[in-house]
């Protein structure tokens, strides 16, 4: 299997920058994303305990306006969801960076480089900076991603293997930006919040099974189907300022079903009207879905 690029699997890290663009002209871009792994190395030399990664990927409607050497086999848009939980909009975005390391500057000084490159190709959709909240907590005040997978499981979870052999080594990205309502949420009590997670604040331990409410997030999204569990590996990251602030969700893996499967239970629920509560206090401004191409398929971009 074709190599993930750098940014795919290896564990979080403490800062993180997510770019969305929409794209202008598909020859420029072309270029910058086959330079994008080598442009990464070099920064990534000046501190190599820093951990700097980048990945680059590209939306169905910009799929064939940039490349002409086939197409991911479950590349599509982002599916809109309107449910009595809550709402997930599609909202437009072509290209998706995500840049990450231990140090705030090389991510910067990477966006910087690539955005001087990219230059009229592209128009900006947005860009977040995010950063690790105390042990890697929400802004909510509880961990987040503990159910990740761990060690091999990461590359199992995340990467496409042979079904789509000139994909292999890519992997489907899902990408959403929630606000959260902390005032709303910290006039909880803390049984209350941890009746909506199913987990503990404090100490972070899963409630039992049959004491995790039908309405709390983790029994929404712990998901199994023909007895096996639906995952994604999470690379989400608090983002704000006082103001504003809230969580950058982003999905990583090898189909794009084990996501919409897991945002329609959140958000329509089971049919019996259980849905994610805690949806109550944060919702969803953007959403888009992409492919991360393997690094050697960018590499080899003309």
């Amino acid at each position: 299997m074709a190599g993930p690029q750098s940014g795919v699997l290896p564990d979080a890290n403490g800062f993180a920058t997510f770019i969305t663009y929409l794209v202008e002209d598909a020859a420029a871009v072309r270029a910058v994303l086959r330079d994008l792994p080598r442009m990464t190395d070099e920064i990534a030399g000046r501190a190599p305990e820093a951990n700097l990664t980048s990945v680059a990927a590209i939306g169905a409607d910009a799929w064939e306006r940039l490349f002409d050497n086939g197409r991911p086999a479950q590349l599509r848009p982002f599916k809109a969801i309107e449910g009595t939980g809550g709402q997930a909009p599609a909202t437009p975005a072509d290209l998706f960076v995500h840049i990450r390391s231990e140090r705030r500057d090389l991510n910067f000084d990477l966006a910087r480089r690539m955005a001087s490159r990219l230059g009229n190709s592209v128009s900006l959709v947005e860009e977040i900076d995010c950063f690790r909240y105390f042990d890697s907590r929400d802004l909510t005040g509880f961990v987040d991603g503990t159910e990740n997978p761990t060690g091999d499981d990461r590359a199992a979870v995340a990467l496409v293997g042979d079904a789509d052999p000139t994909f292999a080594g890519g992997s489907y990205i899902a990408m959403q930006r929630y606000v959260h309502d902390l005032a709303a949420w910290e006039r909880l009590s803390v049984a209350e919040q941890e009746q909506i997670i199913a987990r503990t604040k404090a100490d972070n331990v899963e409630f039992k099974s049959d004491d995790k409410p039908l309405t709390s997030h983790i029994k929404r999204v712990s998901l199994k189907e023909d007895g096996k569990s639906l995952e994604i590996l999470r690379h989400s990251m608090p983002y704000g300022t006082a103001s504003e602030h809230g969580l950058y969700f982003v999905a990583y893996c090898d189909n794009p079903d084990n996501f919409d499967k897991m945002l329609e239970s959140m958000l329509v629920g089971d049919g019996e009207g259980h849905t994610d509560h805690l949806m109550k206090y944060s919702h969803a401004v953007t959403g888009a879905s992409f492919f991360a191409p393997p690094r050697d398929w960018l590499e080899k971009l003309q």
